[in-house]
């Protein structure tokens, strides 16, 4: 019996000290069990009509599905910046706005109030992929070919982005009557469930493939634990970095169109305003290095949902919006000590100290 009990603790140290994924699920598993006690029915979900008329679910738990979406959008590439860069693109608000802005525009044309779409949806959609690509190739390229500190290179954009986006449509408030429009951050008619999960999960299954049939996220791990070795070994550092933020870009870009599509106008100051840091803190809680490296992208996900939840919870019991910020800087620097080498270092220690000690108890 206590040579069983010695594994269990063995098995369990080694679950702990080797699983990424296990931090955003410890953290999910407080916040649920925090709403229960709290207030049970935080998950009620009720069949409802929106007003268009449709039949949609409706709950706290909808909505941590619905917005969380497109933060885990986001979370994909910054977890991959981050693996690749060993920083944090800090812009990606503001390219939402560029390419929110890039897709208005396209739908509207020279009139910001048409009675009908100028262009298909989808034009306007890969127009903005386009842009939002390119502007973040404009960051790859400051950081992997002049070696600018990610978060310095990106402040440029975060800087001018809500400009540059007002510009384009010669700072005025586009709004799309077309009803259509609105499935993409919406509802589809007959599908109770936020369509923004379903582009999610799409993406998911995309870079899903595209870490299985490929080298991208071998290359990008080895690049970010040591860029010297891995140009020995034939790779392109500076290509790896490139590639981790147009994919950024593109990933930029789809959460434009959810962003865009939820109210069919645009607010070129508020529209995903600090979303940078919710994406970052994703990352993050998913357990991954913010210094580059080994990363995680389904821990990635997750944390995204649970950053959502948290944030969803502290709407749920009233905290003001400005505060919100406080709240999730205490878990930044509760993740950012808990990542720090010297706490890892002494955790490793003493799980070396436990393997040593239960082999002694087992012997």
């Amino acid at each position: 019996m206590a040579k069983t009990r010695t594994l269990q603790k063995k098995n369990f140290m080694d679950i702990f000290s080797g699983k990424q994924i296990l931090i955003p699920i410890v953290a999910l598993v407080l916040l649920a069990v925090f709403n229960l006690i709290a207030d049970p029915s935080f998950y009620k979900i009720t069949l409802d009509v929106n007003s268009a008329g449709n039949h949609v679910l409706s709950g706290y738990l909808i909505t941590i599905l619905d917005y969380g979406s497109e933060l885990a959008i986001l979370a994909i590439g910054m977890t991959l910046v981050t693996a690749a860069s060993g920083g944090q693109d800090i812009s990606v608000g503001a390219g939402i706005a560029i390419a929110g802005s890039v897709i208005l525009r396209v739908l509207c044309g020279t009139n910001s109030r048409p009675d009908h779409l100028q262009a298909p949806i989808i034009v306007a959609f890969l127009v903005s992929c386009v842009v939002a690509m390119l502007f973040g190739a404009f960051n790859g390229i400051l950081v992997a070919g002049f070696k600018i500190q990610p978060m310095v290179a990106t402040l440029i954009l975060y800087t001018a982005g809500r400009s540059i986006a007002a510009w384009i449509n010669n700072n005025e408030l586009p709004v799309i009557s077309d009803p259509s429009f609105g499935y993409f951050g919406g509802f589809i008619p007959g599908i109770p469930i936020p369509t923004p999960f379903f582009i999610a999960v799409a993406c998911m299954i995309v870079m899903g493939l595209v870490m299985k049939f490929t080298s991208l996220g071998l290359y990008t791990q080895a690049v970010g634990i040591n860029e010297s070795s891995s140009r020995l070994n034939g790779l392109n550092p500076a290509f790896i970095k490139f590639l981790s933020f147009v994919i950024l870009g593109l990933c930029v870009a789809v959460a434009a169109l959810i962003k865009v599509s939820r109210i069919s106008t645009i607010n070129y100051s508020v529209i995903a305003k600090d979303i940078e840091m919710d994406a970052i803190l994703a990352v993050a809680l998913g357990g991954n290095s913010l210094s580059g490296g080994k990363f995680n992208l389904p821990a990635s996900i997750l944390g995204a949902y649970v950053i959502q939840f948290l944030t969803t919870t502290l709407y749920k019991f009233n905290v003001k919006s400005e505060a919100i910020s406080a709240y999730k800087a205490i878990v930044v620097i509760i993740l950012v000590v808990i990542s720090a080498p010297v706490v890892r270092e002494k955790f490793a220690s003493f799980s070396q100290k436990m393997k040593v000690r239960n082999a002694k108890e087992v012997g």
